[in-house]
C-alpha cells in the first residue's frame, strides 16, 4: 500500500509540473488578441473599465486550458479567454435558466434599439460571439450556478474558472454559494485556478449589501470561497480605488470603484 501511495503522490506531482512547464501568453500576445480587427466596438469600449491586459496577465492564461466561465452573461470575458486558451482550448460560458436570471432577457436577434447619442456601443450577446468562427470554441451551456459545470468537465477536467463581478449576486438570489464553490472545486483539476472579481465592500458588511450596493466585502469572500478547500494564490490590485467610500453602488464624487481580484488554486 505505501508503494502505491508512493507511486500516486509521484504522479500527481508529475502532473502538475507539466502543467507549469506550459507558459502563459505573453504581454505582447494579449496585446495582439486585444487589438484583433474581428473584436466589436462594446468590448473595446469596455476594455477600458475592465483592464482585460492585466486581468489575463494576472489569470495567467495559457494556450491549449479548458476553461469555464460562470455567469458568464453576454461574454465579454468568455470571448477574451478563449482568444488567450487559442483554438487548442475550449471555454464553456456558463448561463442560468431563464428563470434563475434577474437581468431583462436580450432583445431579439438584428432588432436591438440603437444606443442614444454619446451611448456606450453594445456589446455582442453570447449567441453572437459564438458564430464567429474565431471562437468556435466557446460552449454556451445553460446550467443552474449551483451545478455550473457540464457533465464532461465536472469531475476534475478544467485548469480555469472565472467568477467575474456576479458573485455578490448570489447573495440577493438566494442562490447557495457553499454548493457553487464546492462544484467549481470538483470540476478543477489539482492546481487548477478559480478567479473571482467583484465590487469592494466596507469591512463588517459581508454580503449584505449585494442587492442594494452591487458590493461584497472582499474577506467575506475569501472565507466562502477557502471553505470550500481553496487556496489563496494572490490578490490583484490592478481595479483598486482606495478614494471610493464604498458607501454607494456609484461613488459619490464619481470615480471607479474600489474592485478587487482574487486567484485561488485547489491544492
Amino acid at each position: 500500500m505505501k508503494a502505491i501511495r508512493v507511486m500516486l503522490v509521484a504522479v500527481a506531482m508529475a502532473t502538475l509540473a507539466g502543467c507549469a512547464t506550459q507558459s502563459a501568453i505573453s504581454q505582447d500576445q494579449i496585446a495582439a488578441l486585444l487589438a484583433a480587427p474581428d473584436r466589436a466596438p462594446g468590448d473595446r469600449f469596455n476594455d477600458i473599465r475592465r483592464k482585460p491586459a492585466e486581468m489575463l496577465a494576472f489569470i495567467g492564461v495559457r494556450p491549449g486550458m479548458v476553461a469555464l466561465d460562470v455567469s458568464a452573461a453576454r461574454g465579454y470575458t468568455s470571448e477574451l479567454v478563449a482568444r488567450a486558451v487559442g483554438p487548442t482550448g475550449k471555454v464553456y460560458a456558463q448561463t442560468p435558466p431563464r428563470r434563475e436570471n434577474p437581468t431583462p432577457p436580450p432583445q431579439p436577434e438584428g432588432q436591438a434599439a440603437p444606443p442614444p447619442p454619446g451611448a456606450a456601443p453594445a456589446m455582442p450577446t453570447l449567441a453572437e460571439r459564438t458564430r464567429n468562427p474565431a471562437l468556435h470554441h466557446i460552449v454556451h451551456v445553460t446550467r443552474p450556478f449551483e451545478d455550473p459545470a457540464a457533465p464532461e468537465v465536472a469531475n476534475g477536467a478544467l485548469d480555469l474558472v472565472t467568477l467575474m463581478f456576479n458573485y455578490h449576486d448570489f447573495g440577493h438570489m438566494g442562490v447557495d454559494r457553499a454548493r457553487v464553490n464546492a462544484a467549481i472545486f470538483k470540476a478543477l483539476k489539482p492546481g487548477g485556478i478559480y478567479v473571482v472579481a467583484d465590487h469592494s465592500g466596507r469591512p463588517g458588511t459581508g454580503i449584505s449589501e449585494a442587492g442594494t450596493l452591487h458590493r461584497i466585502e472582499e474577506a467575506f469572500l475569501r472565507r466562502e470561497v477557502e471553505a470550500a478547500g481553496f487556496r489563496l494564490l494572490e490578490g490583484g490590485n490592478f481595479m483598486r480605488n482606495p478614494s471610493d467610500p464604498r458607501d454607494r453602488n456609484t461613488p459619490v464624487p464619481a470615480m471607479p470603484k474600489d474592485e478587487f481580484v482574487l486567484k485561488f488554486v485547489k491544492p
